[in-house]
Formats: C-alpha cells, structure tokens, sequence
C-alpha cells in the first residue's frame, strides 16, 4: 500500500473521533477542527516514521492536546493584555473617500501596499523604507511609482463608475 494511501485511510479512520475528543477539551468544534488539522498536516509530512509507531492516533491527540494548550496560553495572554489596554477607542466611521482607497489599496499586491503605507502612513523616507524592507532604493522607488499608478488608476476608475451611477 502506497505512504499517501496508507495515511488517508488513517485520516478517515480517526478524524471525526479527533475532533470529538478534542472538543470535549476545547468545548468549541470549530477550534477542535483546528487542532486536530494541525496534527494531522504535522503527522503527514511525518508519516514514514509515525505509522511504525505503536500508536500513531495517540501520537495525533498528543499534539492536537499540545496546539490546544498553546492555543489557551496564546488567548489569555492577549486577553490579559486586552484588560491591561482598557477599552478601545471610538473609531471615528470612514469617509466614503477612505472607503474608496482602502478598498482600492486591498487590490494592489502587498509589495506595493507595504511601500504605499511606509511612505505616506509611516511617512519614512526611500532610505528608511530600502532598509526596513531589505531591499534596494531603486526597487522600492518602482514598487512606489507601480503602486501610486495602479491605486490612481482604480481610484479613476471607481470615480468614473460612481458618476454614471
């Protein structure tokens, strides 16, 4: 029997029992799903080794039960910050003309978002931005040009589409 088939019929074999005990520890489904996935994507990229184990399903609670717990110790953590923070902010309601950019900027490739943000947010300089990104001035001054065309050619765009409305 073939690694991949010998691991998919353990998959099936014991997922929904996974995900039963582990939400019986984690008391939501949704984050039983999550844990037990996590084992099993660690089990396959291991499974060579693991299905010679005695029990590779216990090998599987055992991580699931470990993500599960640094899943807790990750969620009071931010919570006890959360409480040391206090109450957010009333966040004044966004402009339409905001609107338009943020969902204009959401359509660009990261490489460009991350430029646009830097320079005109963070207002850092090309030198600034070269070094924080780790990459060379010229790369980021064709990332900012790319960036400044494509976000005026949508926001051209929307403008045009919001005219004819």
């Amino acid at each position: 029997m073939a690694v991949t088939e010998d691991f998919d019929r353990f998959f099936a074999a014991a997922y929904a029992r996974l995900v039963r005990q582990l939400f019986a520890v984690v008391g939501d489904v949704g984050e039983a799903e999550d844990v037990v996935q996590e084992a099993f994507a660690r089990a396959a990229v291991r499974w060579q080794r693991i299905r010679g184990y005695h029990n590779p399903e216990g090998w599987v609670r055992r991580v699931a039960l470990n993500q599960a717990r640094s899943n807790l110790r990750r969620t009071r953590r931010t919570l006890a910050a959360l409480v040391r923070v206090g109450p957010a902010a009333d966040v004044p309601a966004l402009s339409p003309d905001a609107m338009a950019v943020a969902a204009a900027m959401g359509r660009l490739p990261l490489r460009h978002r991350e430029v646009l943000v830097l320079h005109y947010v963070v207002q850092l300089s090309i030198d600034e931005m070269a070094e924080q990104l780790g990459i060379p001035q010229g790369t980021v001054k064709s990332r900012l040009a790319r960036g400044r065309a494509t976000l005026a050619r949508q926001l051209g765009e929307e403008q045009r589409e919001f005219d004819h409305a």
